[in-house]
């Protein structure tokens, strides 16, 4: 998206609806490298032939790799706010995983804010439920309450 707005709107974005983004492709491939990187290769992730044989028919992406894509796809929808120094990663409220992805499949992310709070000057708790749709399903892959801190240079 690459939009900015000021701190004040970015303050005052409680309800703002983000999104949806553009697809995203799922492949074997990351999901290999996601295996890999967190050594979880069990056979529902990384061998087609094994899977085919589960209620999937085929190989799916960790739940977690899906969760781990929030930090690419989510900048991706929403406005940067002026003066913006940082933001970090302060955890989850609340996460459901509710339809896997499976190999090759395609998925986006929606945004709304549910609530924005002024820690202490320069420092800004974000609350947003985010959502990961795939492609074609109507259950989406995660449903979660993802909170960023932001901080801000004045």
């Amino acid at each position: 998206m690459s939009m900015t707005i000021s701190k004040e709107d970015f303050l005052n974005s409680k309800g703002a609806v983000y999104g949806p983004g553009e697809w995203f492709k799922v492949d074997q491939g990351r999901i290999n490298a996601f295996a890999d990187a967190t050594d979880d290769h069990q056979f529902i992730h990384v061998d087609p032939e094994a899977a085919k044989d589960t209620p999937f028919g085929g190989t799916i992406a960790h739940g977690f790799l899906t969760l781990s894509l929030l930090a690419y796809l989510v900048p991706k929808i929403t406005p940067v706010p002026e003066n913006k120094k940082m933001g970090v990663n302060y955890g989850l409220n609340k996460l459901r995983f509710l339809q896997p992805v499976a190999e090759g499949s395609e998925i986006r992310m929606t945004a709304k804010v549910l609530d924005v709070a002024e820690k202490r000057p320069g420092q800004v708790l974000v609350n947003t439920e985010v959502t990961v749709e795939i492609k074609g399903q109507e259950t989406p892959a995660l449903i979660a309450e993802w909170l960023g801190m932001t901080f801000f240079e004045d």
